[in-house]
């Protein structure tokens, strides 16, 4: 009998490709290219690197590089100076009409209106990280990538991250479909940012996972917090096609000594696990 951890070259190979592609569009997402450069840059055709991605991430190529741009770009408004059309023009957009059309889908309002208005942390379609190979499958891929907030999470050992997971989000990108999904993740973000004290930072680090880093270590204010997003639970998303009830909950746990990126993923699992037995805020 072999080896259970020997990877079947078949899922090793796919994964090659959709990491190599992942590096390629991370490396020039403000760059002009095509889905076919990528296939090229990853020595596969086109048709095969189009099904690998949606096997990994069950969305489209394209999808992830608009989602991606219009993330940083709204990054970019909040953080710097630069004009609307600048901004669409770094991003890929040839007009400003073009580029605030693809920006309102994403963030539901126009970019001048959320560089007013926007109050919180702009991840929310963050970048890709693979996840590992285990057996003979490519496990699903997470959206974590928080090397940009490592410094900020260190100093903050000893006290309480709040997790967050929507309810059936699956069910609705599956039944209803990815638009009303999205919203919901929008929404999600909303509730959660708007909930946040002033100095933590939020940002969504999953298709329906997110994080506050509340910087306390009291159990009760960490409680108060949670409560405070998960009490507009049940209260209804507006989509093209009507409208779907949005539910999310929530967990906590502590930073740990040595801090490092696997025992936050494996903490933020544990916790959320838990809450999804009880339907209350619990803490590990």
């Amino acid at each position: 009998m072999g080896n259970s951890n020997e990877v079947n070259p078949q899922y090793a190979n796919k994964f090659a490709v959709f990491v190599s592609a992942l590096e390629f569009i991370e490396d020039n997402i403000c760059g002009e290219f095509s889905q076919e450069d990528i296939a090229a840059a990853c020595c596969c055709s086109l048709s095969a690197l189009q099904k690998i991605w949606k096997y990994c991430t069950h969305a489209s190529v394209k999808e992830y590089i608009t989602k991606r741009r219009i993330t940083l770009a709204g990054r970019e408004l909040l953080e710097s100076g630069i004009t609307v059309l600048d901004c669409a023009v770094k991003y890929g957009y040839n007009s400003h009409e073009v580029f605030t059309r693809a920006f309102a889908k994403v963030w539901c309002v126009t970019p001048t209106k959320f560089r007013r208005e926007w109050k919180g942390d702009c991840v929310l379609y963050p970048k890709l990280n693979p996840a590992f190979l285990e057996g003979n499958e490519i496990m699903n891929v997470k959206k974590f990538d928080i090397s940009d907030v490592f410094d900020y999470l260190k100093d903050r050992i000893g006290t309480y991250v709040l997790a967050f997971d929507i309810v059936e989000l699956d069910r609705v990108n599956r039944n209803i479909g990815r638009e009303a999904g999205d919203k919901m993740i929008l929404e999600s973000l909303r509730r959660i940012t708007e909930a946040a004290e002033e100095d933590m930072l939020c940002f969504r680090i999953g298709g329906d996972e997110f994080v506050m880093v509340t910087g306390l270590d009291n159990t009760d204010e960490v409680t108060k917090l949670g409560e405070k997003v998960i009490s507009f639970n049940g209260e209804k998303v507006t989509y093209s096609g009507g409208e779907v009830g949005l539910s999310l909950r929530a967990a906590a746990f502590t930073i740990k000594k040595p801090f490092n990126y696997m025992g936050l993923c494996s903490d933020f699992e544990n916790a959320m696990n838990k809450a999804r037995k009880t339907d209350e805020i619990e803490f590990i």
